[in-house]
């Protein structure tokens, strides 16, 4: 079995990746459905909708924030993945 290379940092604590990708997600929702539903009421979209579910505006906010972290924490997970080193997961070639 090989080891880590001596050239590569140690991986991050599993807190300190997910907050890397929790953090930023959070505040891009907060951001995302402020500027969503300063134009967009949870009563109309809900009649648009599903207009036989029974949801308050707040349970609207609710959603559209949920939803927009879920997007978010996506796109931030999403390109943590592409920017992992590559060494990681390949063996080193052989040099000759």
């Amino acid at each position: 079995m090989i080891g880590p290379r001596s050239d590569e940092p140690p991986p991050r604590p599993l807190a300190q990746r997910l907050g890397a990708i929790l953090w930023p997600s959070f505040f891009a929702a907060g951001v995302c459905t402020m500027v969503f539903f300063a134009f967009v009421d949870p009563l109309a979209l809900r009649d648009m909708t599903f207009p036989e579910l029974q949801i308050s505006r707040e349970l609207g906010y609710s959603i559209g924030f949920f939803m927009f972290w879920v997007a978010t924490a996506s796109s931030s997970l999403f390109t943590w993945i592409l920017l992992r080193p590559a060494s990681r997961f390949n063996p080193p070639s052989p040099r000759g």
